[in-house]
């Protein structure tokens, strides 16, 4: 069933067109992903079918009776409203049901009896009504859409107090709560964490309704939609699959589509070629045949419907051919770094960091990731520890909002002063991050996001650095500028440690994770989906053990006197079987230690091979990890047993 049409959309701002001929549909359930370059019209669209922007030609359809819900603008709210306010705001059709059965309660107590049995049962249908639309479960749907955003906190506060971003996250949750049949979500990860979009992605899929967002987040597509949407200025390109397959059928159409010109441009050169010869051998000949030959050729190229040329964009950042300066093979150690502000953000951490490492920082919003990257960069110092630099090594730091001190400076006048040279030789270094033609006389304070980064990212490039630090490098990207940056850091010859929450950009990136958690950090060996998998198995280890705690403690539990004896036999069975889990978890540590003896003993014999003594150095880590673990459990024991 179709929840909602789109028909020949044309929509011009001004003299300016959006778009045009713009066809599609929203199946009952469908789960849609729009995309398209940056100015292109994707939340005009969604504006149109909401009737918050009007088309100028073309026709929407919903269906009769279809509610639709979509993340608005932030509106003007009391200033006494704080965020559960809004989100009860979801919930009103049921508190008015809620209302008018309580209006019957208080009738139904002063009813005679030939009224009580019709007031009986129309509140019987109400109260069926109120079940059926989910009105018992409002306690349970904002428990779970509040702790899954995480706005636990931000609910408390008054509405107007928060933040741009946070007062997104209190829209978002109320969208949801509402459950139209039509969710059109424009970038619902913005300002969420790592965590948050997780839930919101499982959410989503899960979702009964049909959904239609659009988003930069390649990952966050990638799990949720079944159809992806391109919007061009000419069309809507339809692909029936996730982001990936997109990707490989676009190809694969520009492929077809490139094929097919060529095939026209060759039947039209023949024709051209024909049209020549019949004018040389008519004239030559004297011959009106051959001349309405000619013509005849003539009318039916006039009349050929012409392919445009397929266009794929393949623009790519050139790096200096001279490459950058090596480093050593340690670029980075920390050892005991501790920080705090209002609250202790990581304590006695530990960190390495080898040459060609590609390191994705990850964790919570508010756990330190940019405070690390600061600190070793070198801009904060820590409370506590060392943090040393390898030898050579030349740090090039991104931050996450680039500022400059000057925005009425053009592009070529900031290349020419900032890395002193000629104006000339600036234009060059611009075309190589993408800066051509008028675009390098744009001044500083009209640029987009994407345009910061790449001309920040330029600097360093020309610096020759070999350690790129980079703070949410993605930020403000459209797809295509991610997709031009992930290409060349995969080319970039030195060491990259980076802070992302876009998973696409991490796991294209990342050979290794390092996630702060509970003000420490731990390392996986891999990219984001090997730490999914690798934290998933924690979580389950985490969760049994926390199981089996709680099946020994009310093993343990005090029993009615008379089971006294009983009691104490199950007590000292159950001493026996942690003893024995002692006796075991100390044999795992014994056995460990001996793989670390070898693996240093390997590191001695290969000293002088790079390559290889990275690989022992962080198969040595992730043994250490494990002893750590089962050291903590070692220590659980003996607090459990007691004496012994």
């Amino acid at each position: 069933m179709i929840e909602c049409g789109v028909k020949n959309l044309k929509k011009y701002f001004g003299a300016d067109l959006i778009f045009e001929n713009i066809t599609l549909d929203i199946k009952q359930g469908e789960k849609i992903g729009v995309v398209g370059k940056n100015g292109v019209g994707k939340t005009t669209l969604m504006k149109i079918i909401v009737n918050e922007e009007y088309q100028d030609d073309g026709d929407i359809y919903i269906r009769s009776g279809s509610r639709v819900g979509y993340l608005e603008q932030i509106p003007d709210y009391d200033d006494s409203i704080n965020g559960m306010d809004i989100l009860y705001l979801a919930f009103t059709h049921l508190y008015k049901i809620k209302d008018e059965m309580k209006e019957l309660e208080d009738r139904l107590k002063n009813a005679g009896e030939g009224n009580h049995e019709r007031l009986i049962k129309i509140y019987g249908k109400l109260e069926e009504k109120y079940e059926l639309k989910g009105g018992y479960q409002i306690d349970e749907k904002l428990s779970k859409v509040i702790g899954g955003l995480g706005i636990q906190e931000l609910v408390k506060r008054k509405f107007n107090t928060l933040s741009g971003g946070e007062k997104t996250k209190i829209i978002l949750g109320k969208v949801l709560l509402e459950e139209p049949d039509i969710l059109l979500l424009d970038e619902p990860t913005n300002h969420l964490d790592m965590s948050s979009v997780e839930w919101l992605q499982t959410y989503l899929a899960e979702y009964k309704g049909a959904v239609m967002l659009i988003s930069h987040d390649r990952y966050f597509l990638d799990s949720i939609a079944e159809k992806i949407i391109e919007i061009t200025p000419n069309e809507a390109q339809i692909y029936y699959g996730n982001y990936s397959y997109y990707v490989v059928e676009k190809e694969r159409r520009f492929l077809e589509a490139y094929k097919h010109y060529k095939n026209q441009q060759r039947k039209i050169n023949a024709m051209e070629d024909q049209i020549k010869r019949y004018r040389i051998w008519g004239k030559s000949r004297d011959s009106d045949k051959m001349y309405k030959r000619a013509k005849e050729l003539e009318k039916r190229l006039e009349k050929m419907d012409r392919l445009e040329r397929p266009k794929l964009n393949s623009r790519k950042i050139r790096l200096n051919a001279e490459g950058v300066n090596r480093s050593g093979f340690k670029v980075v150690t920390l050892e005991n770094i501790s920080k705090s502000y209002n609250k202790k953000l990581f304590q006695n951490i530990n960190l390495e960091i080898y040459y060609g490492d590609s390191v994705g920082l990850i964790g919570d919003n508010g756990t330190g990731k940019t405070t690390l990257l600061r600190i070793i960069e070198g801009s904060e110092n820590p409370d506590k520890g060392e943090i040393k630099l390898g030898a050579r090594v030349k740090v090039g730091y991104l931050r996450q909002e680039e500022e400059f001190e000057n925005t009425s400076m053009d592009l070529v006048e900031y290349y020419h002063r900032e890395l002193d040279i000629t104006l000339s030789e600036a234009r060059n270094q611009l075309a190589k991050v993408l800066f051509t033609g008028d675009d390098v006389f744009k001044t500083l304070d009209v640029l987009s996001g994407g345009e910061k980064t790449r001309l920040k990212l330029g600097i360093l490039l020309y610096r020759k650095v070999n350690l790129l630090i980079l703070d949410e490098p993605t930020n403000h990207l459209d797809i295509d500028s991610r997709e031009i940056l992930e290409e060349t850091l995969t080319e970039f010859d030195g060491t990259i440690l980076f802070v992302s929450h876009d998973r696409y950009f991490i796991n294209k990136l990342a050979d290794r994770i390092v996630e702060i958690e509970d003000k420490k950090i731990r390392n996986y060996n891999g990219d984001y989906d090997y730490y999914k998998m690798k934290k998933a198995e924690i979580l389950e280890m985490e969760a049994e053990r926390k199981k089996r705690e709680k099946e020994e403690a009310l093993k343990n539990s005090s029993k009615e006197k008379e089971e006294k004896k009983l009691n104490d036999k199950l007590s000292k069975n159950q001493r026996r079987i942690l003893s024995k889990e002692k006796e075991d978890v100390e044999k795992k540590i014994e056995n460990i230690e001996k793989v670390i003896e070898e693996i240093e003993l390997s590191m001695n014999e290969n000293k002088r091979d790079g390559q290889k003594l990275k690989e022992l150095y962080l198969e040595k880590e992730e043994y250490q990890n494990k002893i750590e673990d089962l050291m903590e459990r070692w220590e659980e024991l003996i607090i459990l047993l007691g004496d012994e």
